[in-house]
């Protein structure tokens, strides 16, 4: 592609810019920056569309009882339970454990902040589902 034809069209991550190898007027090839093109903001928009559909569902397990709030935040930022006993010191098995409302609730103040610091919020946080 040459540098005059690379794409600018602003999308999914609005203010990013990127570099892309394009050739100048003499074919040696020279970095250009971008705002994105339209295929790959279709695509971005389409697995943000996912991520937020199954936070949402997260959310309302957690509203009807069916999973704890750390289900929640689990969908938020987009981590799994091994990512989550890496980050937090828990085992795997103990946070499978712990998505149940009932197992959840009764989780030690310690136990809270290990998942309240791995996740980055606060204990408040964690128990909510915002």
């Amino acid at each position: 592609m040459e540098k005059d034809q690379v794409p600018q069209d602003h999308g999914a991550l609005e203010g990013v810019r990127k570099v892309l190898y394009a050739t100048d007027k003499n074919g040696t090839y020279t970095k250009v920056k971008t705002a994105g093109w339209e295929p790959e903001n279709i695509a971005l928009d389409q697995a943000w569309e996912v991520i937020n559909e199954k936070v949402e569902a997260a959310r309302q397990k957690v509203v009807t009882g069916k999973a704890s709030p750390l289900l929640f935040h689990l969908e938020k930022n987009m981590i799994t339970k091994g990512m989550l006993a890496e980050l937090s010191g828990v085992s795997w098995f103990k946070i499978i454990w712990h998505l149940r409302p009932s197992a959840f609730a009764k989780l030690s103040q310690k136990t809270l902040e290990k998942y309240a610091r791995a996740l980055n919020i606060s204990v408040a946080q964690l128990k909510k589902t915002e």
